[in-house]
Parts: structure tokens; C-alpha cells; sequence
């Protein structure tokens, strides 16, 4: 059961991490949702109906909180971008389960470990609407040489600490781009940014959670438990 958890968990930490701001319009807290399309090789085809069509982040200051159901789990990543630590929260209806990782920032960038490293930006200066909002066009390359695109909008600015490490040279917010996690290449498109208020987000594992470590995560996964 906990073999599909995997790939919903690194796309939950690789999200947390690829959301970027430095724009227009400040918003301190609201909730993204991103649709996900992806782009499979002929032996990840069966896991196909296991991959999530979209994904909702919810965001205060400097927390932000990734939700992504993946088979028969809802997934939580909630992630504070100036400590860059996190804490993994997995429930599993179906076997009763609720288990809680607490990830230091080692274990925030481990998790990113065997992605590409993105370089080579550049803006083409071709702009259109990404849903409703206004973009930009820009190209770049992996670590492989592989080409890719992406668009990003200065219609508005997301909290400081909104910004993962290969992006840093984009000018604006992510509203379409390429990851990947756990070798599945995925597109994903900004459907709504929602300004609202938010509960208070919080690192501390909520009552009822099992504590577990992220080798004991792996282990289940491993073991098809």
C-alpha cells in the first residue's frame, strides 16, 4: 500500500521548494492550486491513475502547506522557508493510519537529491495569459543538456523565501514548469491563486499522528505495507 506514497511525497517537497515570488502585487497568504499533467515513459505508464491531477498550496508568511492525495493517501508537506525545515504529514483512511516525519533542513535537501539541476535562463520576451494571468516565456536546460520552458508572472508577489535555488534568476512567480520526482517528469500549470485568510500553520505534529522517521517512511514503502 505505501509503495505509491513515494513519488506523492517528493512531489510535495519539490512544489514547497519551486514556488517563487518577486513581483507586484504583495500577498502574504492565500492558497495556489496547480494542475499537473505528466509526461510518462512506456514503464510508468501503470502508475498512471496513482499520480495526482492537482495539487492545492496553502501559504502564511513564511509557512506554506502542500496537499496532494496520492492512491490511498492524502499527503501533507507543510514547510517554513526561513529555517527550510518541515515537518511530513501522511493519512491513510483506508488502513486507519496517520503517521508524522519531522524533516530537518538536511532532510529537506536530501529529499531533492537525483532532480536536475536547472540552468541557462533565458527570457524570450514572447508573453501571453497563463490562465488569467499575464506571462513571460523563458528557456533553459538541466544538468543533462535537455532543453525545457517555462512562463512566470509579475502579477503578484508571494512571501520572502518563495524561491528555490536554480530559479533564483527568473524575474516573477512560476505559473508553468517542469519537475520531476522520483524519475516522473511532470508539467505544472497555476489554475488559481485565491488571496484569503488562513489558519495558522504550525511544525508541531498534531494529536492523534504516529511519529515516525523518514528510513521507517521508506521501509513501508519498501515493504508494500
Amino acid at each position: 500500500m505505501f509503495k505509491s506514497i513515494k513519488t506523492g511525497v517528493l512531489t510535495a517537497i519539490l512544489i514547497s521548494a519551486a514556488i517563487i515570488a518577486k513581483a507586484q502585487k504583495k500577498i502574504t497568504e492565500g492558497t495556489l492550486t496547480y494542475g499537473m499533467e505528466y509526461s510518462l515513459t512506456a514503464e510508468q505508464e501503470p502508475m498512471a491513475a496513482m499520480l495526482p491531477k492537482e495539487t492545492v498550496v496553502r501559504f502564511k508568511d513564511n509557512l506554506s502547506k502542500v496537499e496532494l492525495s496520492q492512491g490511498p493517501a492524502l499527503i501533507k508537506i507543510i514547510d517554513d522557508k526561513t529555517s527550510k525545515t518541515g515537518l511530513l504529514l501522511i493519512d491513510v483512511p483506508i488502513a486507519q493510519k496517520q503517521f508524522a516525519v519531522k524533516m530537518s533542513k538536511e532532510d529537506m535537501e536530501k529529499s531533492r537529491e537525483g532532480a536536475p539541476k536547472f540552468s541557462d535562463f533565458k527570457a524570450t520576451g514572447e508573453k501571453q495569459k497563463v490562465g488569467i494571468y499575464n506571462a513571460e516565456k523563458y528557456t533553459y536546460k538541466d544538468s543533462n543538456g535537455a532543453a525545457y520552458e517555462l512562463w512566470s508572472t509579475t502579477d503578484f508577489d508571494l512571501p520572502e523565501g518563495y524561491k528555490e535555488a536554480d530559479f533564483k534568476d527568473i524575474k516573477g512567480t512560476l505559473v508553468k514548469f517542469t519537475m520531476f520526482q522520483n524519475g516522473v517528469k511532470s508539467i505544472l500549470t497555476l489554475k488559481n491563486l485565491k488571496e484569503e485568510k488562513i489558519a495558522p500553520l504550525s511544525l508541531e505534529i498534531p494529536k492523534g499522528y504516529e511519529e515516525k522517521t523518514m528510513d521507517e517512511i521508506k521501509a513501508m514503502q519498501g515493504g508494500g505495507q
